[in-house]
């Protein structure tokens, strides 16, 4: 039975994006024969009906490239679309003409890849009758019912290297050498990082910190004769009864409070109270762009083919998900509305603290 797919890409980027694509396009050509078109920018290709027909040569030669062919963007709920009229930005709607553009284009299924925020909206769509596959992407690892996403074993690999070039800088002149990575709620990538690195201090938001006690343990490894100290901090971590540190505001955004700085506030408190020397490097987005990593690459593949089998086999309203070492899905409900936080007596924070890592909690 020949079938029309459409795919996008939505929220914000992240390595293994294209390889997830590559493998969606050729596995619906070359397994099943359904054509596939893409539309641009995430939801605002499918409410602006802004598309591009996919064959395997558009999607040749993408799957170590980071980012997205399609674009994306984090900015644009269909649900509550933003469009503004002489002057004035209102919202509106949009999910109806969005279901208009798939009935012109014929499309049978859409495959959603995106988290929390572009999952939620598939899950809608579903409920409006649509068919739908969702595929779990976030760099922070914080989506429900899947052991990992794409995209985080390539973030944590580019902040583990920053922990290690920041080893010979903060040993040579006996620093404490402060890295701000993301995790918005979930502190999966300083941990990942940060045990993988060598830290010796991660600051995580699912754990508020009491900086008393960072800089006892900073004091307490100045005292064995370590002269260097090293801190990942997660850009959502928060003092004990404090808050998470705001950079800035985006009016526009469906998601409109940006964090970061809390590095530099960490790193001010320790010279203030210990007057040991301290720097800050923050990532960024640096944890967003670049090659995907083999793992992100095979696991997007993975993702990518399973997503179409599960079109194929007509199991609509479905994520595909990694259940141990086993492709498998579940319904698209199951993963959204809530996030998969790090669990702060769980094993990982536990083996953490076994090898002296401290998490300003004691």
């Amino acid at each position: 039975m020949e079938m029309k797919i459409g795919v996008i890409t939505g929220g914000g980027d992240c390595p293994g994006l294209n390889a997830v694509l590559r493998a969606v396009v050729k596995t619906a050509i070359r397994k099943y024969n359904f054509d596939v078109i893409g539309f641009r920018d995430g939801y605002r290709g499918l409410v602006k009906n802004d598309y591009v027909p996919l064959t395997e040569s558009s999607v040749s030669g993408i799957l170590d490239r980071g980012g997205t062919i399609l674009g994306s963007s984090n900015k644009d709920n269909p649900f509550k679309f933003k469009i503004e009229k002489n002057g004035v930005v209102e919202e509106r709607d949009m999910s109806e003409r969005v279901v208009e553009n798939l009935c012109v284009h014929e499309i049978d299924a859409m495959v959603f890849i995106g988290g929390d925020g572009t999952l939620t909206s598939a899950r809608d769509f579903s409920n409006m009758g649509v068919k739908v596959i969702g595929v779990p992407k976030t760099i922070d690892n914080d989506l429900n019912c899947t052991e990992t996403t794409f995209g985080f074993s390539t973030a944590v690999e580019t902040a583990t290297d920053a922990i290690d070039k920041l080893h010979s800088t903060a040993e040579s002149h006996h620093r404490v050498m402060l890295l701000e990575v993301m995790g918005r709620n979930a502190g999966w990538i300083a941990l990942h990082a940060g045990l993988a690195g060598g830290a010796d201090v991660i600051l995580i938001p699912e754990i508020p910190y009491d900086i008393d006690s960072v800089i006892s343990s900073l004091k307490r490894r100045k005292n064995l004769g370590k002269n260097f100290s090293i801190v990942v901090v997660a850009e959502g971590a928060k003092p004990v009864g404090g808050d998470v540190v705001v950079s800035k505001i985006v009016a526009d955004s469906p998601d409109p409070v940006r964090l970061g700085g809390v590095g530099n506030k960490v790193a001010a408190d320790i010279e203030r109270l210990s007057g040991i020397e301290t720097r800050i490097t923050v990532l960024g987005h640096l944890q967003r762009g670049g090659r995907p990593n083999a793992f992100d690459r095979v696991l997007s593949t993975r993702f990518g083919v399973a997503a179409v089998d599960l079109v194929n086999e007509g199991k609509f309203g479905r994520m595909v998900c990694l259940k141990g070492a086993e492709i498998s899905s579940v319904p698209i409900g199951d993963a959204v509305g809530s996030l998969k936080l790090v669990n702060y007596c769980g094993e990982m924070v536990s083996i953490a603290k076994s090898i002296g890592i401290q998490f300003g909690d004691e």
